[in-house]
């Protein structure tokens, strides 16, 4: 399983989001989730199973099939809770 942090660079916000994505994990127990980061035009469909975005891509991700769309980037207590419905609909177990 990979999700993967984009934002419209590939720099600063989608690597915090990726750091932030794998604290996240780790707070709910969640293990077997390869994460990484990337500029929106270099990312393919086919480069992780769900994809985080801030809400200002919204509208430039609709052929990427699973997405979750953050309403703030720096919210830790929304990404762990977005990270583990994500869990859940892949079927990764959580302990937390």
């Amino acid at each position: 399983m990979k999700f993967m942090a984009m934002c419209s660079s590939g720099l600063g916000s989608s690597f915090m989001v990726h750091m932030n994505i794998d604290s996240a994990l780790s707070s709910i127990g969640a293990t077997g989730v390869e994460v990484d980061h990337a500029d929106l035009g270099s990312a393919a469909p086919a480069d992780a199973d769900v994809f985080f975005v801030g809400k200002d891509l919204e509208n430039s991700v609709g052929e990427f099939g699973d997405v979750v769309i953050l309403e703030s980037i720096i919210d830790q207590d929304e990404l762990v809770a977005k990270v583990r419905e994500a869990c859940q609909r892949h079927g990764i177990p959580t302990s937390a």
